[in-house]
This record gives structure tokens, sequence and C-alpha cells, in this order.
């Protein structure tokens, strides 16, 4: 009775380890009130006549009645799809190569894929703009090579999917690469005891339970692709507007809210039915959780048909290129192929650093003289040196925010097995499947009544809905794989929950910690939709004044801007790197 007694002391001591859900209530609270109840207010106006307020359906009427909206709304679809198939595509075959690697390899190797993940779309796309130009580097190399059309790359609808591809792909493959990870390699090993080649056993067994990992990738490729606007507008021509230029033009340029307001349902309604199915096929959880089984049904039934016949179909193949060209005399293709594509992912990152340098007054890569004048002439400008400590500030708050909220609820649902925590996990995830150009206008539409609009702390808030799901996400991982049993032995040694905390669980959960904050800062840091609109044009981060200068004016100013903004993220990235907790 007395150790009984004693070891229900320890544990009463030991009850820091918060296992109740509540403290989840400040992040939900938190995204009740700034995410979902904004949401609705922006999509309750598409059914608001503007001049009686009375209920109407004229503008979804007017969007699928033919004509340039229903041609945008087919288009944007068009190219999300096409952007996904070409993410999973592409991606695929260096998330499997990445995923045979050993682990020091892998890591050192993703280095160079999750740095292009980090770095701003509208650097990358800058940088597109010049390499892929008329007397661009690109153009003039397809030129030399006799290739039609050389001079003409940008504006047009391959070079938007491109693009896009390009942004998402480092994405697509940090997404497909853990549940890879999890895939035990002696099942190919048994699988080539039974008499299967290396073709049917990767399609019969391999591809099928890397399947989770390709779906969830492909689920926030397409809903991250549905609300672009930054490569349209700077890569495509007019064919190739999508749904996001058109909110944007609608309610900033023409103040329909109305119709805007029912372009933003059309993404938000595709987005969710998108993540339903998902669900109904995978969970959701496994999105964050880097797998699950696939339901049992005809889909599935489906699905090993096909990977059956396509593995059959390969192991044709295979048997043909052993007899032709030798066995084992291929290997080199799927390691050159993974290179190939890291050094494309790296191109426009590493190419705009020169661009940077040039002695000229337009850009070029690469220059004919090199000068630091555009380094000067940024440091010395006002509103560039302004535009960069405000998004130092507002990043670095974000950070705080976004780390106090993320890691309450993370804490309180990794301890916590009960009905509610999916609903919760789903809650966190939110902002991650609502498209950032309608968190953003609900935000505006929001504050525009509270006179948040062109304040820092407004855009605080809405960088923090943004950053909330993957700071969340790396806590939550955090948590579930800390040994929570170490508590209760520092319980037992008689030290007190605030002892416990300082000597035991924080020096443990550190690293899961800084990620998370150098995550929310860069996510932050880069963010240029809710500037734009919460900004209100006076409050001007970095992104929203690099945004500007394109729009305005490419001056080699602007590629100076973007080496800084290069050098902050590549430095914050390897901070990240070195803060990541040792893969077990």
């Amino acid at each position: 009775m007395a150790v009984d007694s004693s070891t229900r002391a320890a544990r009463k001591r030991g009850r820091f380890r918060p296992s109740a859900l509540w403290l989840t209530l400040p992040g939900a609270l938190f995204l009740i009130a700034f995410l979902l109840i904004p949401s609705f207010q922006l999509l309750s106006l598409s059914f608001e006549d503007r001049a009686t307020g009375a209920f109407t359906l004229d503008a979804f009427i007017r969007i699928l009645n033919g004509g340039v909206y229903t041609r945008v709304l087919f288009n944007t679809f068009l190219i999300a799809l096409q952007t996904t198939a070409g993410c999973l595509l592409f991606g695929y075959p260096l998330a499997y190569w990445l995923a045979r690697q050993s682990q020091r390899h892998q890591r050192l190797t993703m280095l160079f894929v999750l740095l292009p993940f980090w770095t701003s779309a509208l650097v990358k796309n800058f940088a597109w703009l010049v390499l892929l130009g008329r007397n661009g580097s690109v153009s003039a190399l397809l030129a030399a090579l006799g290739v039609e059309g050389a001079d003409s790359l940008l504006f047009n609808h391959a070079t938007v999917v491109f693009a896009m591809v390009h942004t998402m792909l480092p994405l697509a493959v940090v997404i497909m690469l853990p549940v890879m990870n999890r895939i035990d390699a002696n099942l190919g090993n048994a699988a080539g005891t039974l008499g299967a080649n290396h073709a049917q056993a990767f399609w019969r067994i391999y591809f099928p339970l890397s399947m989770p990992g390709v779906a969830a990738a492909g689920v926030l490729v397409f809903i991250a692709s549905l609300g672009f606007f930054i490569t349209p507008m700077l890569l495509g021509g007019a064919r190739e507007t999508m749904l996001g230029q058109l909110i944007i033009m609608q309610i900033n340029q023409l103040q329909n809210w109305q119709l805007g307001s029912a372009i933003a349902v059309m993404l938000v309604i595709t987005a969710l039915a998108t993540c339903f199915v998902y669900d109904r096929v995978f969970g959701l959880s496994a999105i964050s959780q880097g797998g699950a089984s696939m339901s049992h049904g005809p889909l599935r039934r489906l699905g090993h048909y096909l990977a059956g016949r396509a593995g059959d179909a390969c192991a044709m193949l295979e048997l043909f290129a052993a007899r032709l060209f030798g066995q084992g005399r291929l290997h080199w293709l799927l390691p050159t192929y993974a290179w190939l594509l890291i050094a494309l992912l790296l191109l426009p990152i590493v190419a705009l650093v020169p661009m940077a340098f040039t002695d000229s007054t337009f850009l070029s890569f690469p220059p004919q003289q090199y000068s630091t004048r555009w380094f000067s002439e940024y440091l010395h400008s006002p509103l560039w040196v302004s535009a960069t400590l405000r998004s130092f500030a507002i990043g670095l708050s974000t950070a705080l925010l976004t780390v106090l909220i993320a890691t309450l609820a993370a804490l309180g649902l990794a301890r916590t097995q009960n009905r509610l925590s999916g609903l919760v996990f789903l809650l966190f995830m939110a902002p991650m499947i609502v498209p950032p150009i309608v968190i953003a206008i609900a935000l505006f539409y929001l504050f525009a009544k509270f006179s948040l609009v062109a304040t820092d702390l407004g855009i605080v808030i809405g960088h923090t809905v943004i950053a909330l799901p993957i700071t969340f996400v790396i806590l939550l991982a955090t948590f579930k794989g800390h040994d929570w049993r170490l508590e209760q032995a520092a319980a037992t040694l008689g030290a007190n929950p605030w002892r416990t905390l300082l000597r035991v669980t924080l020096p443990l959960v550190k690293g899961g910690l800084l990620a998370g904050l150098v995550t929310a800062f860069l996510q932050s840091f880069e963010e240029l939709t809710v500037a734009m609109f919460i900004g209100g044009g006076m409050k001007t981060t970095l992104p929203k004044q690099m945004w500007d200068d394109v729009l305005l004016q490419v001056s080699p100013v602007l590629a100076a801007a973007s080496v800084v903004v290069l050098l902050i993220v590549t430095t914050l990235f390897f901070v990240l790197e070195r803060a990541r907790p040792a893969q077990r």
C-alpha cells in the first residue's frame, strides 16, 4: 500500500504532461475568429444582392453562364491538374531514389531539394522571367540548337505549367518521401525469392504501399495550385488567367465583392471536395502521419489491377533491356535523372545571384560586366530598407505567436486520444486547405470593420493563420516522438513540474521548437498575398515591394533584393536543418 501510495503521488507530481484537449483551445479560438468566421462572411457576400442585400445566385449564374469566367474556371482547373500530374510524374522517381539512399546521404541530398522549397515563388519566377526572355540564356541556347520558337518562351500555357511544376515539385517530394521511408525494403527481397523481378516487385508491392504519400502530395499540390496568381501573372498571357487573378481584379480594381466572393466560393468548394475524396480513401491524418492504408473497395481493387498490369508490362521491358544492354547496366539512369532534376530546381536560384551584380541598367544572364552598384542602391533606398525591416519585424512576431499557439495545440493533441482529436486536427489543417488568397481577402473584409487594414498587427495575424498548419505538424511530430516516461521518472525523483519542464522536456524538444520557429518566420518573410490586401498599400513588406517593382519596372535593384532574400532564406534554412531532430 505504501508503494502504491508513493507511486500515485509521483504520478500526480508528473502530471505536468498535459493530456487535456483544452490546450488546443487558444489555437481553436484563434482559427475560428480569424479563419472560419471571416471565410463564412466572405462567402456569404456571394449570395447577397449588392443593392438590396437579398439572397441571389446571380454571381454564380454569371460565372457558369459561359464567357470569360467559365473559360478562366476551366483554365484554372486544367492548369492545377496539369501541375499536379507533373509534380507526381517527375517527383515520384526523385522521392523513390532518395528513399533508397542511406539516412546520411538522404539528408544531405534533401538540402538541395528543400532549398528551392523554401525559396519564394516570386523570386524563382522572377529569375525565369529573365532566363526565358527573348534575350535570355535559355532562349539563346535553344536557338543555337535549332529549336523553333526559342524566342517566344514566355507568356504561354506550357511555360506557366512548367514554372508551377518547378515551384510545387519540392513540396510533392517532401510529402511522398516519409511514406516511402516507412516501406520495409525486405518486402522487395521477399518478392524476389518468390520469382518476381524488380519491376514486378515495384509495381505490385512498393507502388501500392507508397500511394498514400502520392495521394497526399497530389491533394496539397492541387489545392495550392488552384489559388496561384504570381506565376500566371508574370509568365503567362491573357489566355492563362486563373481564378486568383480574377479575384484580385474584381475586389481590388472593380470593388465587386459579390462576384469576387463567388469566385472564392468556387475555389473553396473545389478544395473541400478534393479533401473529402481523399479523406474517404486515405484519411486526412495521413497528410501529417506520413502514411495510411487505402480503404477497401472498388478503387483499391482497380488500383491493384492496374499496378499488376503495369508490373507485367515493365517486367517484359526489364527482361528486354537486360538482354539488350546486360544485367544491371542501366542502374545509372535513376541517379542521373535525380541529379539533373535537382540541378533544374536549383537553376533559377543559382542564376539569380550573378544577375544582381550586373553593371548594366537591364538584367541579363550572365551579365557582361559586374558591379555592386545595385546592392548599394538597395541599401541606400529608404523604401527598400523599410520594407526589409518591416518584413523582419513581422516575421519574428509571426514566428513567436505561431509557435506559442502551435506548441499548446500540438502538446494537447499529442497527449489526447479521443473522438474530438480528429476534428481538432482538421481545424488546425484548415488554413492549408483554404487557398491563401481566400484567407487574405476574408481577413481584409473583417479587418476593414476594426481598422486593422494597413497595420502590422493585421499582417501578423494573417501570416500566423497561414503559417500555423505546417508549424503545428512539425511540433505535433516532435511531441509524438517524445518519450513522456522521462517526465514520470523525473517526478519519481522529486522534481516539481516547473523543474521537469526546464530540465527534461524543453532540452529534448528544443530542436522541434526551433524548427517550428524558423519555419513560421520563413512562411511570413516570403508571404505576399496577405501583405497585398491587409497592407493596404501603406504597410509594404519586402515581398510586396518586390511585387510592385516587378509590375512597374524590372530593375537590377529587384535582383539585388532577391539575392538578399535568398541569403536570408538560405541562412535560416541551414539553421532549420541543424535544428531538425535526428531521425531514428
